[in-house]
């Protein structure tokens, strides 16, 4: 083992502790949350010591797998190791109320600790075979966060999700594999010379879209999101929280590692990442708004927020050199969902925990006496909405400056049509923006603004003290404080965070200075906020019903398009099982249809069967032909019948196996005989030349 040993303990640590957790809370339920909560917070404390005081590091741990396991330390890996140990030390936190009451919190424990580290692993990685191996573990543990509860609801989510890692996990090996083939490497640091000297870039691009399908399922993209809408509402809220703020961005990690390395600077894989982005975008968007559940809602923000960052990344690779707008506004997109995410699962937590109920309709007015959540969720609404002063506006307003900037360079260049398409972009960003507005207010205004329809209801949910412990509060309030201070330091904070990323994504250029709150750069948040507001009224026009004079939400979930349902499940479980025993029985058919052609031509059966009892075909035919000369024999000359006669068959067959095992035995001894002559030989050799040697 070489190298600094702080990067294995951060992904070992809590693995280890992880049995400890699990062995003292079969016991008593609070051992094992003491554990779990120390666990965090000491994991997020090495995890400060190494990104402040160490900054960069190195390991390699031999012989694991054939390859090694080896893990780096930079910018972008601080900071996603931060985000990460943050998120697991607040939900740990939060959980310590949230599965108060819940049955197998042992396991749950087991698994949280499971599964970060191995997500530690995934974002220290410094090289694709250790990406891909951590990758691994974390889908299987975490695949346990979505099944917890046990219910019937949950079990599917579960199936769909583990269905959809194994198969993009098996995907992406078989990229891993051509990849290793094609560059004979699958070091990060070395993948863009070696992807530079590579002349097969049609192979490179087959690879890149398999690693792609493997690491967007984990993200989340279109059209591998199907998990994401199932899986949030019955996982634990603390669960969805790491979910949609980390697990999906460990897929982003990959898809970052092979498109600013292998696709640095391509641009028909950054159009590639583009469309895909769009659609999530859009996609996500457009379900959140007609979705009323409230994790499946954020769950399907998610989805969208992971289009925005797709856009991003597309978007570094068509502005070639002058990607630096893109490459800040990816990774402080990331951050700022991450972060984002975090409070609003953990609020809808605090709701769920309590009523017990996601449908609006039901926990309508609920946070309307509740000051503590109200703006806590308020400054998360505010900022995955990208209103300025919030830390999203300051991502978003990047990311549109840069599709404003590509279209202006490839329209200089006269691409006219792709400039077009850019431009179509930017309308899709904004709408997508001002949808993300849209459904986040109609959230906020039922649970915070508006009376539930049941008077009886809504005094209760006005009068019930406490909702929330000490723990759930810090975790929630700590993490909600952060939202506005990345938004309005964005010179003296976010950008020195967007900064460590430069490396990370080989950014070559000089970062220049943003004037966010300029009114050019105001302009295009002021345009999605313009179209969330109308959104909303159409929404509050279309999607609301009056009923004894209370707004109810009506759920206008598109059931009928579930891509699971209709496409993934028919394929895999009826269309392809049909095809392939189709193939297999005609396959079969033909088989049997050869054989038995051969039987009747070419091994036709003869008189004398195959198989014969004993000897030989011939001896078996000159026993038959002596024995058939002794009987004509014997009638010319009249001689009766012996009582025990051997045949000439039988005579011949008992000499062929003594001519055999004699053959054997000679065979025998002069193979013993040689294999000691070899023997000698060698002793022979050994001897001539250790007397040339030594003598």
């Amino acid at each position: 083992m070489e190298g600094n040993v702080i990067l294995l303990i951060l992904v070992l640590f809590p693995m280890v502790l992880a049995a400890a957790a699990y062995v003292l809370g079969s016991r008593t339920k609070m051992e094992g949350v003491v554990i779990a909560i120390g666990t965090g917070i000491a994991e997020f404390v090495l995890m400060l010591y190494a990104a402040l005081v160490l900054g960069t590091g190195d390991l390699y741990v031999p012989g694991v797998c054939g390859m090694g396991l080896h893990f780096t330390l930079e910018g972008f890996r601080c900071v996603y190791g931060l985000v990460a140990a943050f998120m697991w030390m607040m939900t740990l936190l939060f959980s310590k109320e949230y599965m108060a009451h819940e049955e197998h919190t042992d396991r749950y424990y087991l698994f949280q600790l499971m599964t970060l580290g191995a997500t530690m692993g995934v974002f220290l990685s410094s090289d694709l075979f250790t990406t891909f191996i951590c990758f691994e573990i974390m889908s299987f543990t975490s695949y346990v966060w979505v099944a917890q509860e046990e219910t019937k609801g949950a079990l599917r989510a579960a199936e769909t999700y583990l269905a959809v890692a194994v198969l993009g996990g098996m995907v992406m090996l078989m990229g891993l594999f051509m990849l290793y083939e094609m560059l004979g490497t699958l070091e990060m640091s070395s993948l863009l010379t070696a992807a530079a000297g590579c002349e097969n870039k049609t192979g490179l691009y087959i690879a890149g879209i398999c690693t792609l399908v493997g690491f967007g399922a984990k993200a989340g993209a279109f059209p591998l999101h199907i998990w994401l809408p199932k899986a949030h509402p019955v996982a634990p809220a603390p669960a969805s929280a790491l979910l949609s703020g980390i697990l999906t961005k460990s897929g982003i990690f990959g898809i970052l590692v092979v498109s600013c390395n292998i696709f640095l600077y391509d641009k028909p894989w950054g159009m590639l990442l583009l469309v895909l982005g769009l659609f999530t975008m859009f996609g996500g968007a457009m379900l959140a708004v007609f979705s009323v559940d409230l994790k499946r809602t954020l769950a399907c923000s998610s989805m969208s927020q992971i289009g925005f960052i797709l856009v991003g990344i597309g978007m570094q690779c068509i502005l070639g050199e002058e990607n630096g707008l893109a490459i800040r506004g990816t990774l402080l997109h990331m951050l700022n969902h991450s972060l984002i995410k975090l409070v609003l699962f953990m609020i809808a937590g605090v709701v769920v925990m309590n009523i017990h109920k996601l449908n609006l309709n039901d926990i309508q007015g609920y946070g309307r006496k509740k000051p503590f959540l109200k703006f806590t969720f308020l400054a998360g609404v505010l900022g995955i909405a990208g209103i300025p002063l919030f830390n999203g506006y300051i991502s978003k307003t990047l990311l549109h400056e840069s599709i404003v900037e590509g279209t202006e360079m490839l329209a200089e260049l006269g691409n006219s049509s792709a400039a077009g398409f850019l431009k179509f972009s930017e309308w899709v960003f904004l709408i997508s923006g001002g949808m993300t507005l849209a459904y986040m207010t109609k959230l906020y205004i039922a649970i915070f603004v508006e009376e539930n329809k049941s008077l009886v209801l809504q005094r209760e949910y006005d009068e019930k003290k406490p909702y929330i412990g000490v723990l759930g509060m810090i975790a929630i309030g700590v993490s909600a404080v952060i939202l506005p201070l990345l938004g309005v330091l964005p010179h003296l904070i976010t950008d020195r965070i967007a900064d460590m990323g430069h490396g990370f994504m080989h950014f070559a250029g000089e970062a220049h200075i943003v004037s966010y709150f300029s009114l050019q750069n105001l302009k295009g948040g002021l345009i999605s906020i313009a179209i969330g507001v109308i959104l909303y009224l159409l929404i509050r026009r279309f999607l609301m019903e009056n009923q004894e004079g209370s707004h109810v939400y009506r759920d206008c979930w598109p059931e009928w398009f579930d891509v699971e349902n209709m496409i993934y499940r028919p394929v895999l479980l009826k269309i392809l099982p049909f095809l392939s025993g189709t193939v297999c029985r005609v396959l079969d058919s033909a088989v049997d249809s050869v054989v038995l052609l051969l039987k009747k031509t070419v091994y036709k059966e003869r008189k004398i069967p195959h198989e014969l009892e004993e000897g030989s075909v011939f001896t078996y035919g000159l026993g038959e032909i002596l024995d058939f000369g002794r009987c004509v024999k014997r009638r010319v000359q009249k001689k009766p019948v012996p009582a025990y006669e051997v045949s000439y068959k039988h005579k011949l067959a008992m000499q062929r196996e003594k001519i055999i095992e004699t053959n054997t035995i000679i065979r025998r001894s002069l193979s013993f005989g040689l294999l000691l002559f070899y023997v000698g030989l060698v002793f022979t050799l050994m001897y001539l030349i250790w007397k040339t040697l030594f003598l």
